[in-house]
């Protein structure tokens, strides 16, 4: 069972659209941290449009909203950060397949009876606005660390160029 499931009903809509607020509780926040593997989430929230459209899909637009705690890659100190992201889904009708285009908007199948999970929709959203290498302020990477690895060629360029 998801950290932040909230089924959808992709049917009952409406032509008129509907305008969905979902908050993740401390649990589901906790829950949320634990499965992506970071310090904390302080907050979740979601504020958004759903809107049917005629050939059965619904397409959800809005924002997502969290401050989220990381490691720090360097310093491993705790990092807090805002995320806030713009939202675009597209949920299509039972027995439809997703396209995958670079410039389709994400399309997500529903479940039996038409049921789609707008939370854990919402939650791998946020997975991927995660920084992947939060840094703390001023936190620098050892020299060591910052300079060119030597390439497996060097040596024999070097030797290339001894006449010996």
């Amino acid at each position: 069972m998801p950290e932040f499931s909230h089924p959808l009903p992709i049917g009952p809509i409406g032509p008129a659209g509907r305008h969905e607020v979902l908050e993740a509780d401390a649990e589901e926040c906790a829950a949320l941290a634990a499965r992506f593997g970071i310090l904390g989430i302080e907050a979740f929230r979601a504020e958004l449009s759903l809107a049917a459209e005629e050939d059965g899909s619904v397409v959800v637009r809005g924002r997502l909203a969290a401050t989220v705690t990381q490691e720090c890659v360097v310093t491993l100190e705790p990092v807090r950060q805002a995320i806030a992201e713009e939202v675009a889904l597209r949920f299509l009708p039972p027995g439809r397949e997703p396209e995958d285009g670079p410039e389709d908007m994400d399309e997500i199948e529903t479940g039996p009876g038409g049921v789609a999970d707008l939370g854990e929709a919402l939650a791998e959203q946020l997975a991927l606005a995660l920084d992947p290498y939060p840094r703390a302020p001023g936190a620098e990477l050892p020299a060591a660390a910052r300079e060119e690895p030597a390439s497996p060629f060097a040596a024999l360029a070097a030797l290339r160029r001894d006449p010996n």
